[in-house]
């Protein structure tokens, strides 16, 4: 009994996470109705309560693809409770993605649930795992411009439809830049088990930097306009005018 009781409790939503569900959505009805005074607060929590829901969602996504290929450890770690401070490294996973948001406007990838690649047998498993949160940022981005592409913008309030425009923007930021095959990021994890031993062997030094060097990528110019050409591209296809999504931002600085 104590050891059903113990699984239980470690796949149980925590009550943090729940907190920040709540938060986001009396926030999204305070932009919805406009009950803020200030429409920048209510759109500053809302976006970035939702970022954090969808951090947890990447990282749990991970962790039960995870447990459903072979690493039963998982549910002990605390990953499937989508409790933000159970991940191996909360700073880079929650603090500095927020904080990039706030800053820049930029969906950093987080990362960081310890899975023991050891326990996982095939090589499709392992590139599973890794895809899997990106591909949880890709269904987010969906979910914020389903309005958008549905035709279904009737009756949305314009700085609910603005603050949806620049969420689904950081999903979008996101799920590109974490597919890139750059060691350390998601995408480099998807190609990484249909590698050679020696290559991988000549890369596993250079995955701790692997985000630093792509973010210092993009204080170039060209590579800048050529990544948020490439996210407008994508937004638009989706439904959402760059004008959206920049008018969402700043709603959100609204300092």
């Amino acid at each position: 009994m104590t050891t059903a009781t113990a699984r239980h409790s470690d796949r149980r939503i925590s009550p943090v996470f729940l907190g920040i569900v709540a938060v986001m959505a009396v926030t999204g009805w305070a932009t919805w109705t406009g009950f803020a005074a200030q429409p920048g607060v209510a759109v500053f929590l809302f976006v970035t309560s939702a970022w954090i829901v969808s951090l947890c969602l990447h990282e749990y996504a991970h962790a039960r693809t995870a447990l459903h290929s072979g690493d039963i450890s998982v549910g002990a770690k605390g990953y499937l409770t989508l409790n933000p401070m159970k991940y191996t490294h909360a700073l880079l996973s929650i603090v500095l993605p927020v904080l990039f948001l706030i800053m820049g406007g930029i969906g950093l990838p987080g990362g960081a649930v310890f899975i023991e690649r050891g326990r996982i047998r095939g090589r499709w498993k392992h590139s599973l795992i890794s895809a899997a949160g990106p591909l949880t940022n890709v269904l987010f981005a969906l979910v914020c411009t389903a309005p958008f592409w549905l035709g279904a913008l009737d009756g949305v309030p314009a700085e609910f439809r603005y603050a949806l425009a620049f969420l689904a923007l950081l999903q979008v930021t996101a799920a590109i830049l974490n597919s890139l095959p750059v060691p350390g990021l998601d995408g480099y994890g998807v190609i990484e088990p249909w590698l050679s031993y020696g290559i991988r062997r000549q890369v596993e030094p250079f995955a701790p930097f692997g985000l630093l060097a792509v973010f210092a990528l993009l204080w170039i110019p060209e590579v800048n306009v050529f990544f948020f050409d490439a996210v407008d591209a994508v937004l638009r296809g989706l439904g959402v005018n760059g004008w959206e999504a920049s008018a969402g931002q700043q709603l959100y600085r609204f300092w």
